[in-house]
């Protein structure tokens, strides 16, 4: 959970404001819904006690006293239930047959029966710290919630929302002084079954689940917790905006699967069927598959599945992914928000992490399929990242192999994940390290560090900055995440939500004070790689080294290129930036010079989506400025091993300067002979 804002003021603070002004920030509604709304004076509280068919919610509201908060300053969305959908979800857990307590741990059958929890549980779920209209709930698609899992919306034949198949909107947009109120007929339900039991009652994925369970996968993936943290602000100037404390850290995956109807159409019909393929694909996986090779595992064709090199276990652990998400949470799509987003013509696309150990996988929405939302994993073509065109992507290109296409409007929740359902088998065969990932890899922060999409906080999440520029972020504790180890605790981590920063995917992870970490690296096949990372040249930002290695060990770092210095202004002559629409060639002369020189510019996929569309004098490439994601700094050429993790480390080298901030973007990771291609050149997106 996050901490209250009213109870935690210790993590809020605004350079040069006193904490009124702070709390004020905070209440700012979303910049392109605030004409939405005419405040009549009435907060969430006073609406709903005012109303007679809410008086079971504004109890429950009183019992967990969130009728204080409610009542206060904020941003919020609340999806009231009326009385009869109280008292039926009241009903519904006190006959409840599968219960673990009995009638999960009520008093009596009414609301007043509830527990704390389930009360605090309702409430959470049925809120969210940002603004929701209605018109946002138009189509399909998730909502996430105070308490850290989201719920789906759909439309019913008169068009009105519809939550999680069930609750149905009655009344919408009841506008208030601390957001807007959605009255619905029924509580929401929320899912509370694993993983496996989803698998278990969903009959068309009958020998998936058969593999998923005998390969004790399954069981793997119970954990949806690892437990409370706490946050420690270390403050600093040239800042604005709030840090909401992260406290809670969810854990949880994403299961990708193939229904027995397309197994079928592959000539699998019976799990027998599905050992058999597995074994024929991953027997010789050692010729391709560097991990195994390099430390000398031997691949089991036998009937012990649970041996994590077994074939079948192989298949099955090559599906999940260390992070909970849904179908429309795989890239950051197009026309999601007004925020700064992709290039018409720039495509889509994430790698992900599997089970199957140091192997990820690609999830693609090809921009010529965007008006479809198709996403393909793993989809291959040739030259991928190379032009044969100046300005464009190019012609060069071959589609080998479609990939596994994502079944839209299939998957199933569970408490601790998703499934989704694929049309294709997905399978790490030959030409996923030798194709699929031939090409310029770019890795946004929170595929590298996953925590923070399980935890909601990419995207649309379930903290979103009030208004574009107030600065408002997530702080997060310091231990919070398992691929990152700390040599020094003096540091400070801030989440940058989904808003209005000049960043890939409209957000980023920022740090300052007396940092020295390192986080591991995606798990790229064995190769050597041209080492690649964005910033925004900051006059009051970082002095650093960057160093790489293959354990958390510091002793196993080495220096990898000269100290960056990101203070140092784009046009400086040491970098040599310069707007390429101001030059004939379209900046092409000053890519080389400054390639030379150690930089290049940022993508042109990104930023200058505003509310008159893409603006190609905005694009990270061509735009200057305070604070934009301009330069992409080469920090050298490394050789990287899939049989081993792989760690950077960034070090101050200014730690007695508290204010002295950087960031996390993206990191690329390139194989030199993308960049080196004799006959192509890399594109500019």
């Amino acid at each position: 959970m996050k901490k209250d804002i009213l109870y935690a003021t210790q993590c809020l603070f605004v350079a040069g404001m006193g904490m009124a002004a702070v709390a004020l920030t905070a209440c700012n509604p979303e910049p392109d819904e605030s004409d939405l709304y005419t405040f009549t004076g009435q907060t969430i509280t006073s609406f709903i006690e005012g109303d007679s068919s809410l008086t079971s919610f504004a109890y429950v509201l009183r019992r967990v006293r969130y009728d204080r908060l409610l009542a206060a300053y904020g941003t919020y969305t609340c999806f009231a239930p009326t009385n009869e959908g109280v008292a039926a979800y009241c009903d519904s857990l006190y006959d409840d047959p599968e219960a673990v307590l009995p009638h999960n741990g009520m008093s009596e059958r009414s609301v007043e029966g509830l527990s704390d929890s389930l009360c605090l549980d309702m409430v959470r779920y049925h809120l969210t710290s940002s603004i929701r209209s209605a018109v946002s709930l138009t189509g399909t698609g998730e909502v996430s919630t105070m308490l850290g899992y989201e719920f789906s919306y759909s439309a019913d034949p008169l068009g009105r929302p519809v939550f999680n198949g069930k609750a149905v909107a009655l009344s919408t947009d009841n506008e208030v002084t601390n957001g807007v109120v959605h009255v619905i007929n029924n509580v929401i339900p929320r899912d509370t079954r694993l993983l496996g039991d989803v698998f278990e009652r969903n009959p068309q994925y009958s020998i998936f689940c058969e593999a998923f369970r005998r390969t004790g996968l399954a069981d793997s993936v119970v954990v949806h917790t690892k437990g409370s943290f706490t946050f420690t602000q270390r403050p600093r100037e040239n800042y604005s905006g709030i840090l909401y404390a992260q406290e809670e850290c969810r854990v949880g995956y994403t299961v990708f699967a193939e229904s027995n109807e397309v197994l079928a159409r592959k000539g699998i019909s019976s799990f027998e069927d599905l050992v058999r393929f597995a074994n024929e694909q991953y027997a010789n996986a050692a010729e391709w598959y560097d991990y195994a090779r390099e430390n000398g595992i031997v691949i089991s064709t036998g009937d012990d599945y649970t041996n994590r090199f077994n074939a079948l276990n192989m298949f099955v652990a090559y599906h999940i992914l260390y992070a909970s998400m849904s179908e429309n949470q795989l890239v950051f799509e197009k026309g999601t928000s007004s925020f700064w987003n992709y290039a018409p013509d720039a495509d889509l696309y994430d790698y992900y992490e599997t089970m199957l150990p140091h192997t990820m996988l690609k999830v693609w929405m090809p921009h010529e399929y965007i008006t479809q939302r198709n996403l393909y994993i793993n989809r291959y073509q040739t030259n991928n990242t190379l032009t044969n065109e100046v300005g464009t992507q190019g012609t060069n290109h071959q589609l080998v192999r479609a990939g596994a296409r994502v079944n839209r409007g299939e998957q199933l929740r569970a408490y601790n994940g998703y499934i989704i359902s694929i049309n294709d088998l997905l399978v790490y065969d030959r030409l996923v390290p030798r194709g699929v990932f031939n090409e310029r890899m770019r890795f946004n922060v929170t595929s590298i560090l996953p925590e923070l999409i399980t935890n909601r906080h990419r995207y649309d999440g379930a903290i979103t900055i009030p208004s574009g520029y107030d600065g408002s972020r997530i702080g997060v504790p310091a231990h919070y995440f398992d691929n990152v180890e700390l040599y020094d605790e003096g540091i400070c981590f801030a989440f940058a939500p989904h808003g209005a920063w000049r960043c890939y995917q409209a957000d980023q992870l920022q740090f300052w004070g007396r940092y020295d970490f390192a986080f591991k690296l995606p798990p790229v096949p064995t190769g050597t790689y041209e080492v690649r990372i964005v910033y925004p040249p900051l006059s009051y930002g970082s002095f650093m080294q960057y160093y790489m290695g293959n354990s958390r060990n510091v002793q196993s770092m080495e220096a990898l290129g000269l100290p960056q210095d990101i203070r140092i202004d784009a046009e400086d002559p040491r970098i040599g930036w310069t707007s390429p629409l101001d030059e004939e060639d379209q900046g092409i002369a000053t890519d080389v010079a400054m390639r030379n020189r150690g930089y290049m510019r940022a993508p042109h996929s990104f930023c200058g989506h505003g509310e008159n569309g893409w603006k190609e004098e905005t694009s990270c490439r061509n735009e200057g400025g305070y604070g934009t994601m301009i330069i992409r700094a080469i920090l050298g050429t490394k050789e990287i091993r899939q049989g081993e993790d792989t760690w950077m480390r960034i070090k101050s080298l200014n730690p007695d300067n508290p204010n002295a901030i950087s960031g996390i973007d993206f990191i690329e990771l390139v194989p030199v002979g993308v960049v080196g291609n004799q006959e192509y050149s890399e594109d500019w997106y």
